[in-house]
């Protein structure tokens, strides 16, 4: 390895990006995969789970690591795609052994395990080497005096610890997108993930629910007491909450249903009242609906809301009152683009699209997929017999029914890149 870093933390490797020879990005670093057989000995670092396209996690050999600096990583280019499986003689750095208990030798000093880092022995094998430390926040201080110490030199770092914290991979994971945490989530041990959940706010939870496999969705908020999954329930997104109920058992389903607050229910409710795979059952019924004496200013503030998705700020629905779903008479939708070139006190009935027929509720997905298509449209309105707006279809909804359940396990196509497994 050429023009490597004499010492790497671990935490600062998650998220950069790794790339082939031709400076093509292939991946992001997730962790690192280590072998740790005793307190004494230097654990050997075997190579970095990475995360490549369809949020599928592999593993690549530290042998096939050929410089690491500040903002990347390069590889040789040759990787194995097979999924990573982590093996039983295997430990995760960021997944298990940050936020371990440990205590610093010929000290009373103890805390928590912040980072680890890691440096090449003489032999050009990749070693854990320092441990930083961080002891608990004592008096008005707000975090606790930081120790960076030899690995040798910390006890508590080998075996398995029955109550670990979360403290610091949920600061790790608060910075990642919900997806990329919501795939580490997905391959922590059952007892790590356990911690995890556990420390996570309701709505930080909701958000990576959201991004997980419907078999994880159920587990984890099955694990969870009633009150809290139902708090959870009530911060994800209507269209995905009524998925996720649907998966559970009918008793456990009313009894959450009940816990939520009326309003969010109800939202629910309604969704999963349409067939399966119908516009109606794949829609949000939280689009952005104005009235139409609002002006292009309006319009503007309310779709630079960072909690919209893209799809969802690309359109604005305009209905006369009352103005949540069921609306009152729906009158047309409003393209942003259309909406950036207006003078920004016009109204905003004045840009409106009123030529392009809507969905309606009972629409299959097929039917859905067709009219996205043909409109070159990346949203929808959904409209009853009546006229009334009862959400709206966008795409990342129609790719989440269309998409095999197991989408992010699948193999990729034939032909990709393959190199040599781990040994």
């Amino acid at each position: 390895m050429s023009n490597a870093p004499a010492r790497v933390y671990a935490a600062r490797l998650v998220g950069l990006p790794i790339f082939d020879p031709q400076g093509d990005q292939v991946g992001k670093v997730r962790d690192l995969v280590v072998a740790v057989r005793s307190q004494e000995s230097q654990p050997r670092v075997l190579g970095m789970v990475a995360e490549v396209f369809g949020r599928r996690r592999i593993f690549v050999p530290m042998t096939r690591v050929t410089n690491i600096d500040s903002g990347q990583v390069y590889t040789t280019g040759l990787l194995n795609m097979r999924r990573f499986e982590q093996r039983s003689t295997e430990t995760l750095v960021i997944g298990q052994l940050l936020d371990r208990s440990v205590v610093i030798t010929g000290s009373n000093i103890a805390g928590t395990v912040y980072d680890v880092a890691m440096e090449q022995a003489r032999n050009r094998d990749w070693v854990l080497s320092r441990v930083a430390v961080q002891e608990p926040a004592k008096g008005l201080r707000r975090r606790g005096q930081t120790h960076v110490v030899e690995w040798r030199d910390v006890q508590g770092l080998v075996g398995r610890e029955e109550s670990q914290g979360a403290t610091h991979l949920i600061a790790a994971l608060n910075e990642m997108r919900p997806a990329d945490a919501a795939s580490m989530i997905h391959d922590l041990p059952v007892e790590r993930r356990a911690a995890v959940v556990a420390a996570l706010d309701d709505e930080r939870l909701a958000d990576v629910l959201e991004e997980l496999p419907e078999e994880d969705q159920v587990q984890i908020l099955e694990e969870l007491d009633t009150e809290r999954a139902a708090d959870v329930l009530e911060e994800m997104s209507p269209d995905d909450a009524a998925d996720l109920i649907a998966d559970l058992p009918p008793e456990t389903a009313e009894i959450l249903l009940a816990l939520m607050e009326p309003d969010e229910a109800e939202d629910v409710r309604r969704l999963m009242s349409y067939v399966e795979n119908t516009a109606g059952a794949m829609m949000t019924p939280e689009p952005v609906i104005l009235p139409p004496d609002a002006t292009i200013a309006d319009a503007l503030a309310h779709v630079r809301n960072p909690d919209l998705t893209p799809a969802l700020a690309a359109l604005v629905y305009v209905c006369r009152q009352p103005l949540e779903t069921p609306t009152g008479r729906f009158l047309g939708i409003a393209h942003i683009q259309r909406l950036l070139r207006e003078p920004p006190s016009t109204l905003v009935a004045g840009a409106l699209d009123d030529s392009m027929e809507s969905l309606r509720p009972e629409a299959t997905i097929d039917q859905v997929a067709a009219h996205l298509a043909t409109y070159n449209l990346v949203a929808a309105p959904v409209v009853d017999e009546n006229g009334h707006l009862l959400g709206a279809v966008t795409v990342d909804d129609l790719l989440d029914h269309m998409l095999p359940a197991n989408w992010r396990d699948r193999m990729p196509r034939d032909g990709g890149p393959l190199g040599v497994s781990r040994g």
